[in-house]
């Protein structure tokens, strides 16, 4: 039987917006917790219709007095935590609700709160995903509060251990870092036996956010070369983002607009459906000028869930879940020649096709299950309160 609510150990899960559309992967750690119970900070309360949770505190704005704040800011020169208020209305909300842990959702958000992290008397833990990794020069004080964070803080966790690395960069020390995987809902993305076409009318798919780091426009020039010599092949690109426009006048000036169906959001449902219409999923992920790493992107592992090879980069955490030639193809980054030849070896040979569609699902069910992924992270929860009554 489930453990009573009211025993159960309490974390506060803190994620400044709750929630982005693309924040699906911090929604099912926060409702799959089993051996604690959860409630969730936010100052900002978005998209609930999709992401229903009982239990959210809107994180209210402070009483402003403009001399006070002035003073902070530009005299005594506290962060914004303190001259915006909110570091005491933090302080009065976690009196009111007490809590075991809390668990801060991205490093920057992490930065933010370094005050109250360092004030308050229980553990907290910040959780990287890969955007939240780049370095501020351009904020004063940003980088230096990012060192003391990772110093102040038990136990650093990221989505990948490609982050792992940046991390210890900034100056964390090994031992603190733990591995954060997200969990697939293996129920929503079951395996489908899809047949491949004899007419060459191949089905590529790619699932994010349409920002730089995802690849889309090398994406695009692998698909347009494949698509002259298969001319029934077509593309789908699910997701909104900024470069969208980009993308269409991309498309027409290859000449294959009406091979490509930006298809924009979509839901679980409509995903794992897509999935099963298709052959063949790309991602050839790629760093941008501002350093925005990849963590293991949670598009393509449902994908690959349903048995979706796997066509991308040795970008970030992506050949942490992609085993080159056992569960897709792996090329180098921004390079639309190497993918182009990797969809037309991928195509090829319908045998060898079926097997990595079906070790890619595989590999997900072994290293990527939400269940075993909650378990780790509630064992994450234990070590740091633990660390803090041996500190105590």
């Amino acid at each position: 039987m489930p453990e009573p609510a009211e025993s159960k150990p309490i974390v506060a899960s803190y994620c400044t917006t709750f929630l982005k559309p693309e924040m699906r992967h911090s929604y099912r750690q926060v409702t799959g917790l089993r051996r604690y119970s959860t409630f969730v900070m936010t100052r900002e309360r978005m998209n609930d219709a999709d992401f229903p949770f009982p239990d959210v505190e809107l994180i209210p704005r402070a009483r402003k007095n403009f001399v006070k704040r002035f003073w902070l800011k530009y005299v005594v020169r506290k962060p914004p935590v303190y001259y915006r208020g909110e570091l005491q209305v933090l302080i009065k909300l976690l009196r009111r609700r007490p809590a075991d842990l809390m668990h801060v959702y991205f490093g920057h958000t992490g930065v933010h709160l370094l005050p109250f992290i360092q004030e308050w008397d229980r553990p907290a833990v910040v959780s990287f995903h890969g955007m939240d990794i780049q370095a501020r020069p351009q904020q004063e004080g940003y980088d230096e509060q990012m060192r003391e964070l990772l110093r102040a803080v038990p136990l650093v966790l990221a989505r990948s251990r490609s982050l792992f690395s940046a991390l210890e960069k900034w100056g964390c020390p090994r031992e603190k870092l733990r591995l954060n995987r997200t969990g697939i809902p293996l129920d929503q993305y079951s395996f489908v036996q899809r047949p491949l076409p004899a007419d060459g009318s191949w089905r590529f798919v790619q699932a994010c956010r349409l920002i730089e780091k995802k690849g889309l426009l090398t994406a695009l020039r692998a698909f347009a070369k494949f698509h002259a010599t298969h001319p029934r092949s077509r593309f789908v690109i699910a997701g909104t983002g900024p470069m969208r426009e980009k993308l269409a006048v991309l498309a027409a000036e290859l000449r294959v607009f009406e091979a490509v169906d930006l298809r924009g959001f979509l839901s679980q449902a409509q995903l794992a459906e897509l999935y099963a219409e298709s052959h063949i999923f790309l991602h050839p992920s790629e760093m941008p000028p501002d350093q925005n790493q990849e963590g293991v992107p949670n598009s393509m592992l449902e994908a690959m869930a349903t048995g979706l090879p796997v066509v991308a980069t040795t970008h970030g955490g992506i050949p942490e879940a992609v085993a080159h030639e056992r569960t897709g193809l792996l090329v180098p980054e921004r390079d639309h020649e190497a993918l182009a030849a990797a969809l037309e070896t991928i195509t090829a040979d319908s045998e060898r096709l079926y097997i990595l569609g079906q070790a890619a699902a595989r590999a997900v069910r072994e290293e990527f299950e939400q269940g075993r992924a909650i378990e780790k992270l509630e064992e994450i929860y234990d070590e740091a309160r633990r660390g803090m009554t041996n500190d105590e």
